[in-house]
């Protein structure tokens, strides 16, 4: 553990994933809010969702076979730096003392929306690159919690900002925490590594390789999907809690910046205390105990006051939290870095299309009033998830990584 926090590598990760995400947050924050509450606001962020959702769909798969294939600090640094450039001119146009228009919230929205795209997929197999077996689930744990402690910390200054601060304002605040996050990822010591000497020489170039995978391993693939569940129900949340908070339960915008800050704590906690579990329980059945309590949270939080509304948010952030980080660590130890894009690309995309399908449901429910329901539907889905990864944490996995590869 003192030989991963003393390491450059990860501090300057740390340091420059602190400051962007916090300033995206904010902004993420505000741009959903400020979508949902203008007129017809909430169809208009629905069908926003949904086209987003294609197209990062669409784009998924490549991007995988671009972190296997090219630096993948390159493609970090290259993506801030568009991001940069393009909330720059939208906070311009602020300070030139123009009105921000709905088509604005979504481009803003939409650049968001493609960064965490390419962000996160990248800088998993970054960090799996970078560092040594025995480090990732400290590792994994550690970046949980520094994410959601900068989520908390972007929540607290969203409560505020929302009632305080213009739109143009705040996508500078982005701008700024971009430009420091972009010193310190290239600071960051890094030599692209050559692929390993146990993958081939087609399945290193093969865009097919996330397939082989499946083919090869068909009950871990779908684990991996499954136990994806909790991640793709807050991806789905994300338009249903603002619509519920503004149309349900009638609060105002410092409700929906405190969800935030809840929903950061709980993750922290899951980001402090799964990778102390997952040695003395495994990786897998960590995965399902924390879909568990995801699952039950998110059955009945709807039908409770704001009180115990935001209590079972801090239990879905345990839940996803703690799925995530010892998840992250299960692929990590059994996918060989080479591949890792690919597959982690594939079962993304295979994600993202099962948000199309609900998001497209959940927006024309949504219109009719029947927003209870799509919680109903998306518990639904999440129970039969849980049960499929339940039975096969209970199962030896075993599932070396140069299994994974053979030809």
């Amino acid at each position: 553990m003192n030989s991963l926090y003393k390491d450059s590598r990860f501090q300057y990760i740390i340091l420059a994933n602190v400051a962007s995400a916090i300033g995206s947050g904010i902004t993420m924050i505000a741009i959903p809010w400020l979508l949902v509450t203008s007129d017809n606001g909430n169809e208009v962020f629905g069908y926003v969702a949904i086209c987003m959702t294609i197209i990062n769909f669409i784009l998924t798969p490549y991007l995988g076979y671009l972190i296997d294939k090219i630096s993948r600090k390159r493609m970090l640094i290259s993506s801030k730096v568009v991001s940069l450039l393009a909330l720059a001119l939208f906070s311009g146009i602020g300070f030139l003392g123009m009105d921000y228009e709905l088509w604005h919230y979504i481009v803003i929205y939409m650049i968001g929306s493609l960064y965490y795209t390419i962000f996160y997929p990248t800088m998993f197999a970054l960090n799996q690159e970078l560092f040594s077996k025995d480090q990732f689930k400290v590792l994994n744990g550690t970046m949980e919690v520094q994410g959601q402690l900068s989520s908390m910390v972007a929540g607290a200054i969203a409560s505020v900002l929302l009632l305080k601060w213009d739109l143009h304002y705040i996508l500078f605040l982005d701008v700024c925490t971009y430009a420091i996050a972009i010193y310190f990822f290239v600071k960051i010591p890094y030599v692209r590594k050559r692929a390993g000497e146990g993958v081939s020489v087609g399945s290193k170039r093969s865009g097919f390789a996330a397939i082989d995978f499946m083919k090869r391993e068909p009950a871990m693939f779908l684990f991996l999907l499954a136990s994806t569940l909790p991640f793709i129900g807050v991806m789905l949340t994300n338009y249903l809690f603002p619509v519920y908070l503004a149309d349900v339960l009638k609060v105002e915008g410092d409700i929906y910046g405190i969800q935030g800050m809840v929903y950061g704590l709980g993750a922290v906690l899951a980001g402090i205390f799964v990778p102390v579990a997952a040695r003395k329980f495994g990786d897998e059945k960590l995965v399902a105990a924390t879909m568990v309590l995801f699952t039950v949270a998110i059955s009945v939080m709807v039908y409770l006051p704001v009180g115990g509304y935001l209590f079972m948010m801090l239990l879905i952030a345990l839940g996803n939290g703690g799925a995530r980080v010892a998840r992250n660590a299960f692929m990590m130890d059994r996918i060989p870095n080479e591949i890792i894009g690919r597959v982690d690309g594939m079962l993304r995309a295979v994600g993202l299309l099962l948000r199309i399908v609900l998001l497209g449901m959940f927006t024309g429910l949504v219109s009719m009033g029947q927003i209870l329901l799509c919680f109903t539907i998306l518990a639904g889905i999440l129970v039969v998830a849980s049960s499929f990864v339940v039975v096969f944490s209970r199962k030896s996995v075993g599932v070396a990584g140069q299994e994974i590869v053979k030809v």
